[in-house]
């Protein structure tokens, strides 16, 4: 398979291997919104007593994807704006439940294969799968061209797949076989680090016999992982009625959780990484686990911007947002940069990296650069050094598009074909002039987008 653009990005603050249990909180403060979903539709009462695993509110815009309770408790609806708060839990084994009766016309229609995806429903596993060229989440009752399963994850410091399947290999192959019993001769297509370790190839030794699986391997340059290139990568068109469905290690060990042991997907592994973390680490938590809890012992002194997602890709956490919510794979902890470098001009970077090899580390061995939200230098215009296009992932012209946008000329900017970009952020990561591209374009995608609705 062809990929262009791409980088090797090395930071320090890399997660440790091993996977951590923090300990259980007094209370959950559940968000009733992620990156795509908005919980608005209320099923539970004011300071009702809700079990593990119960429903207490849906996404009417995503085919009613659930927000389960991680645990027993009393739910209060009003004491924390946009937030379920649990109180009162109880740390109970969770139970197999029993999948509540699926509409006649799905069990008519679909038979046991529409049964199973209401299940993944109804458990939380379906809230793990994306549509490949546009992160949405798919019909559960649809029909795929392919499925996409990405064991990789190249975005600092988010979970990495051979972390979570390192001592659940055995239930990552089950949930393949899961997966494969939901379609009927879509082909899954295995995204594989192209590395030549001892895990990798006992996971390629592990699902060689697997007639059905078609294994891809990567090499591990981001965003080589992102759904969007895969696909196109591997000649899986754009198709509104037959799209591609694309997860990630987490969604097959939810499908084994959920279908194999009838058990909700209340738990997932999160990273915390970044300059600003103390011992990074893995942890196994549940959604709601309160922020400032869960960080208290693993943050910097000093002020630490903390991102929900990735360095390149992730949002920043607000004081508004007191809990985990449903899709978070990680949080970012970066030092914030508040004092200028005293005569930081003439310093000859050995300790830091350039995608244009201007500083002295490039006679080193690449090294991981400890970074911050600093931006190094001024901003200035676009020098239109190429970076940027060479980086770039789908084969546009960054640079060109920053100059439209500059000259607001919003036809030429379709023309240039921004709809392309996949928002990976590496255009801004390698610019000289410290141009904040991805923000930029982002901004300008959703202008193009408001007008084409008027």
């Amino acid at each position: 398979m062809k990929l262009c653009g791409g980088y090797d990005i090395k930071m320090a603050g890399r997660p440790a291997v091993e996977i951590e249990s923090p300990v259980e909180p007094k209370e959950l403060f559940l968000p009733r919104f992620s990156c795509r979903f908005r919980f608005s539709e209320l099923c539970i009462g004011d300071g009702q007593h809700v079990r593990r695993g119960q429903v207490l509110a849906r996404d009417p815009g995503n085919h009613g994807v659930p927000l389960l309770a991680p645990r027993d408790g009393t739910a209060h609806l009003d004491l924390e704006k946009e937030h379920i708060v649990l109180r009162g839990l109880s740390a109970n084994p969770p139970e197999a439940l029993e999948t509540p009766e699926a509409p006649a016309h799905i069990s008519r229609e679909l038979g046991s294969v529409g049964m199973k995806r209401y299940k993944l429903l109804t458990l939380g596993a379906w809230q793990y799968m994306f549509t490949a060229h546009n992160g949405a989440l798919p019909d559960p009752f649809g029909s795929p061209q392919a499925v996409l399963v990405s064991t990789l994850r190249l975005d600092p410091f988010l979970a990495r797949g051979d972390i979570q399947m390192k001592t659940m290999l055995s239930n990552f192959t089950r949930g393949l076989e899961q997966l494969q019993s939901l379609l009927e001769y879509q082909p899954i297509y295995l995204v594989l680090p192209k590395v030549a370790t001892a895990f990798a190839e006992q996971v390629r030794e592990a699902v060689r016999g697997y007639a059905y699986i078609k294994p891809v391997q990567v090499p591990l340059r981001y965003p080589f992982d992102h759904f969007k290139i895969l696909a196109k990568a591997l000649g899986l068109s754009h198709d509104d009625e037959h799209p591609t469905w694309a997860l990630r290690v987490g969604g097959i060990l939810a499908m084994d959780r959920s279908l194999t042991m009838s058990l909700p997907c209340d738990t997932k592994v999160i990273s915390i990484g970044g300059s600003g973390a103390i011992a990074p680490t893995h942890l196994t938590v549940m959604p709601g686990y309160p922020i400032k809890e869960l960080l208290s012992a693993r943050i910097a002194a000093g002020p630490v911007r903390i991102i929900n997602g990735g360095a390149l890709t992730g949002q920043a956490i607000g004081p508004e947002q007191l809990g985990i919510d449903v899709e978070c794979a990680g949080l970012t902890l970066l030092s914030e940069h508040v004092n200028r470098e005293f005569l930081g001009f003439v310093r000859p970077g050995s300790d830091r990296r350039s995608y244009s090899r201007c500083f002295l580390s490039a006679l080193r061995r690449p090294m991981p650069e400890r970074m911050t939200t600093a931006v190094r230098g001024e901003r200035r215009p676009c020098v239109a050094c190429g970076f940027c296009e060479e980086v770039c992932p789908v084969g546009i012209m960054p640079h060109l598009l920053h100059k439209l946008i500059y000259q607001n000329d919003l036809d030429a900017v379709e023309r240039a074909r921004l709809d392309l970009c996949i928002a990976c952020g590496l255009c801004s990561f390698v610019c000289p002039s410290k141009i904040a591209l991805g923000e930029e374009f982002r901004q300008t995608a959703e202008t193009i987008r408001q007008e084409h609705q008027n």
